[in-house]
């Protein structure tokens, strides 16, 4: 009888091997192989255990789930199964659990149950996770009979219409979880849409319906071609390189690309940067392509296995046309050929889908027929007169627009139609604020901009929605949209480029000069009405008048404030505020005035602010004198950039305060209800701008923006909008406090306090920005503008303020905007130094090393 093996040596041996199998695997090995070889090796090691320790010879040890299959990645759980004749007696529990200990001490990640057949059989029926482990399961070593009385009692149990029907479920709930969408910044390669469970599912559902494991037995069934199953096969392989090679990296089951490891992911899978994109978004974009094909492939398989296993009661087709028909809900090619004979009647049937609300999707066949004629989408398609007209005609649909160019991404219908946008289909954007890929995000904007045509979001967007109802022809809009970024990833200004790709696409399909023109200066300037409202003074005329005169007229001024709030919200549920609402709003009225020719002279300007306010004042029975000697000490400037409801606010609370020498501080809940807008008045000194930011940091707010006035006496009058970090930020009861702690801390005269640094978010670290520095003066000379460019982090802020006050800076106005993670702030400022070329280089080095991460 040989001699038991020491669980030592099992664990040294297991150790080594699996280092040789990662050794050899970096050296090129396929991951087919060393899933198979590594399963191998586990197996060798179980069965010496149970060789050595076996608790009965009426037990059996079974592989089930994955190792079950025979693939085991580098770090996954090793699923076993004990199986039992019957309930164990004591003697036998205690030599099962040294059993269940040495597995665990060689090394190995251990799931394991205990079960009887019958307990297995019991559970199988109540949970379709348990069924569908046991249906992969393996014998290892143990009793041969009472594992082939599992399988036969699994088999009789086993009932494949209902089997298919809860994976389809398992798998809706599964997809849920995942937000529906294989387009994450850190998709899970197993449980995401489009990751390794959505093939496995199509392989458990095959295997249940006796067809096979294997894609070349669904070929074989005619369920996929041969090549089909060969790109099937390409993409599993694909992904499964990507887990074990995540594995390795991590060193732990780790099946996210979370982004601490995208880089070194990249790096392995010889991905390197170009000047336009990152390696790390080269490497996502190949993922995302496969993750989408497998989606594609999964639905259509579903489907065809749904069909042909458990069908749906049999109705009489309805005729739509000569092309198609319905049957039941599904959209039905009248002949299977349809579109290899015919390929715009792909675009078709979208159109029918929109135009027949009681569709809700495709038959398999059609569905299958769609998935093969895909490379019908030619330039003989593209050239076609017709074809164009239905593409324009599904664009101008009342109803389904959304749903139905999300099915044609879905089915690369989009992207092969329109090969500009194909190139753009899982491009990610590490931009710190895009948290979508370019497609879902141009999908994101037209949703938004239809959302503006419908009565149940009319309280969500008042002002668009109202605007929208009256534009004509607001389906050009939805071509803006979706060409907005389609030159994202180019080498040159994506605006521009892209405006040459509308202009093309608008002369293809038959639209005006005018709705030509219209398209193609939407998307060559998508950027520039948020670049206006967010980074320059929209309270100089100048800068409104010059805004207006790129507008050109009041049909290009509502179309790009609609195109500039659909594109702002569909970046990042986190990058729209009720402050930037009320830029752009504000902007909106001002060059609307403009160019209908009423916008008021300089002093009529003034006056109105004026006396708007003192009829505001007087509802709270004030006098018209109290206002006097306040006003004397503000300028014309303090009255531009103030609207008359902030000048009555600051003039109640300072009327009878002006000689002042304690701090003022007042609060109040900020007009467009979200954040706090907190008013400062206090004898002006150096640092105090920093004071008050170190304050703002310390109490967990954001500064979004800050207008810095110095009264004629000497006065600092100084307001900012701040908001809460992170969501149900309690404003009404922060004022009080907010009041009392800033007056207390802008009296004491201790030391500038460190920053409280803070840490960056991972997507900081990980995909950081270069910082960027720009200051110049501005057109009249009299200020200079300071843009800076960084990835966002606690404390940002105070440290530019540090480095400003240092040069002895006085700051004139700040908007702090913040696009997700990256930093985008303007500040005015002036001071002798930026008369210094040499000191202004210093400034921005310093500030440069300050934005680092």
């Amino acid at each position: 009888m040989t001699a038991p093996v020491p669980v030592e040596a099992l664990r040294d041996g297991l150790r080594e091997a699996r280092a040789a199998l990662r050794e050899a695997y970096l050296k090129g090995r396929k991951p087919a192989w060393l899933l198979r070889e590594h399963a191998r090796r586990i197996d060798r090691t179980l069965q010496a255990i149970w060789r050595d320790h076996a608790p009965s010879t009426s037990m059996a040890l079974v592989a089930t789930g994955g190792y079950g299959r025979g693939e085991m990645f580098p770090c996954s759980d090793v699923d076993v199964l004990v199986l039992l004749e019957h309930e164990p007696d004591a003697q036998e529990r205690g030599r099962l659990e040294r059993v269940v200990g040495m597995l665990w001490d060689v090394g190995l990640e251990i799931g394991h149950s205990v079960r009887t057949v019958e307990a297995c059989m019991e559970t199988a029926r109540s949970d379709i996770t348990i069924e569908t482990s046991l249906l992969e399961a393996r014998l290892l070593a143990g009793n041969t009979k009472l594992f082939r009385r599992l399988a036969k009692a699994l088999a009789r149990s086993l009932d494949p219409v209902a089997f298919l029907k809860a994976k389809r479920l398992e798998q809706e709930q599964r997809h849920a979880k995942h937000r529906d969408t294989p387009f994450a910044l850190e998709p899970n390669l197993k449980e995401a849409p489009g990751g390794l469970r959505d093939l496995q599912v199509i392989r458990w559902i095959a295997q249940a319906c006796g067809i096979g494991r294997h894609w070349r037995d669904l070929a074989s069934e005619g369920l996929l071609q041969k090549g089909e199953a060969l790109r099937l096969a390409r993409h599993e392989t694909a992904i499964q390189d990507l887990r074990i090679r995540l594995h390795y990296l991590a060193g732990r089951r780790e099946d996210r690309i979370v982004f601490d490891y995208q880089d070194a992911l990249a790096l392995q899978c010889a991905y390197s940067a170009k000047p336009s994109r990152r390696a790390s978004e080269q490497l996502m974009q190949a993922y995302y392509r496969h993750a989408k094909a497998i989606t594609q492939l999964n639905t259509i398989l579903l489907q065809d296995l749904q069909a042909r296993f458990a069908p749906e009661p049999d109705t009489a087709p309805r005729v739509l046309n000569e092309r198609f028909q319905a049957r039941g809900t599904l959209l039905e090619a009248r002949r299977e050929d349809l579109f290899e004979r015919e390929p715009r009647a792909i675009l078709e049937g979208f159109l029918l889908m929109q135009q027949h609300g009681d569709l809700r999707g495709m038959s398999a066949t059609t569905l299958r027929a769609l998935w093969r004629a895909r490379g019908r989408l030619d330039e003989k398609l593209r050239r076609d007169p017709l074809a164009r007209l239905l593409f324009v005609h599904i664009l101008q649909q009342r109803r389904g627009t959304v749903h139905e160019f999300r099915r044609m991404n879905q089915y690369d219908v989009l992207g092969g139609y329109l090969p500009e946008f194909g190139r753009i289909v899982g491009q990610m954007q590490h931009d710190l604020y895009h948290v979508y890929t370019v497609d879902q995000h141009i999908l994101m904007v037209l949703r938004n901009l239809r959302r503006f045509t419908m009565p149940e979001f009319a309280h969500e967007f008042p002002l668009c929605s109202q605007l929208m109802s009256g534009f004509e022809r607001r389906w050009l809009l939805y071509v803006a949209a979706l060409y907005h970024d389609i030159a994202k990833g180019r080498r040159g200004d994506h605006s521009a480029l892209g405006a040459v790709e509308a202009r093309r696409f608008s002369q293809r399909h038959g639209l005006s000069k005018a709705d030509t023109d219209l398209v193609a200066f939407l998307v060559e300037h998508h950027l520039t009405m948020s670049t206006v409202a967010q980074k320059q003074d929209v309270d100089d005329p100048d800068v409104a008048r010059a805004f207006a005169a790129t507008a050109g007229d009041e049909r290009r001024l509502v179309a790009l404030y609609l195109l500039t709030v659909a594109d702002i919200r569909g970046t990042s549920p986190k990058v729209w505020n009720g402050w930037k609402a009320k830029l752009l709003e504000d902007l909106f009225h001002m060059a609307r005035r403009i160019l209908a020719g009423e916008a008021p002279a300089l002093d009529t300007a003034v006056a109105e602010k004026q006396a708007e306010a003192t009829r505001l004042l007087r509802l709270y029975a004030l006098s018209d004198a109290v206002k006097d000697r306040f006003w004397a000490s503000l300028d014309t400037t303090y009255f531009l950039r103030h609207d008359a409801q902030e000048i009555a606010w600051q003039t109640r609370n300072l009327h009878y305060r002006v000689d002042s020498k304690a701090p003022v501080v007042r609060a109040r809940l900020a007009p467009f209800d979200e954040g706090l807008q907190v008013m400062i008045y206090t004898p002006d000194r150096e640092m105090l701008f920093v004071l008050i930011c170190g304050y703002f940091e310390r109490a967990g707010f954001n500064i979004v923006e800050a207008k810095i006035h110095t009264t004629r006496e000497g006065y600092a009058l100084d307001s900012f909008l701040v908001m809460g970090k992170g969501p149900g930020a309690h404003y009404r009861d922060m004022m009080a406090l907010i009041e009392s702690e800033l007056a207390a801390e802008l009296q004491s005269e201790a030391p500038l306090l460190p920053s409280g640094g803070g840490r960056a978010s991972r997507r900081v670290r990980h995909f950081p920005i270069a910082p960027a520095v720009d200051i110049r003066p501005d057109e009249r000379g009299a200020y200079h503008s300071l843009n800076i460019v960084a990835s966002d982090r606690p404390g940002l802020l105070y440290r530019v303020a540090r480095q400003l006050a240092r040069y002895k800076l006085n700051l004139y106005s700040a908007k702090i905007n913040t696009l997700g993670d990256r930093a985008e702030d303007v500040f005015l400022v002036s001071g002798a130094a930026l008369n210094d070329a040499k000191a202004v280089l210093r400034l921005e080095q310093e500030l440069l090393a300050e934005l680092q991460v």
